[in-house]
């Protein structure tokens, strides 16, 4: 896990597209504050530039760092106990989202590892054309898409990988909204 750690750092640094195992689903990313590199995400799943993409964190400071938060919202994060991507309606320090923002605290060892190896938030968009179903298994992955990313992460390849997270959005009176349950 360690090595193939390293090689997705260095892709992400260089601006590159990767595929990775997360803690939901198969996932196409970047750097999340590397508009050229999300721009390609874009052009790659065919998708409307109007739909933003989710972005890992790995913890509560990086989400500190980049959203207008307070103590609820991270309560409501921890009590979670499936994967769940939490809306934010305001982003700070985060050129490439100007309105809100989708973020998820991955509770996988490889995801957690490499965002806080890579010291930034990474987008996680599931590794699909957009409309099609996405993919559960990596051999399902579209070759269309295989043949325009740098580099696709050599673990949990014959995994079945198939729950998209819970996504609910918080209103500054702190009730929740539950857009995907």
């Amino acid at each position: 896990m360690v090595l193939e750690i390293e090689k997705a750092v260095k892709f992400l640094k260089k601006g590159s597209i990767i595929i990775y195992p997360s803690d939901t689903i198969w996932a196409i990313g970047c750097d999340a504050t590397n508009q050229r590199a999300i721009n390609k995400i874009y052009k790659i799943k065919k998708r409307c530039k109007s739909i933003p993409f989710i972005c890992l964190m790995s913890n509560y400071e990086m989400i500190e760092k980049y959203t207008y938060t307070n103590k609820s919202i991270i309560n409501i994060l921890e009590i979670q106990k499936e994967p769940t991507t939490i809306i934010y309606e305001k982003v700070k320090n985060l050129k490439t989202f100007s309105n809100s923002i989708g973020i998820r605290i991955p509770k996988d060892p490889f995801c957690n590892i490499l965002i806080d190896r890579f010291k930034k938030p990474i987008i996680s968009t599931s590794v699909n054309i957009s409309g099609d179903e996405y993919p559960v298994y990596y051999k399902d992955i579209n070759v269309s898409i295989l043949k325009q990313i740098d580099y696709a992460v050599n673990l949990r390849r014959n995994e079945r990988l198939d729950k998209a997270s819970k996504i609910i959005k918080i209103k500054d009176d702190n009730s929740i909204i539950t857009i995907r349950s």
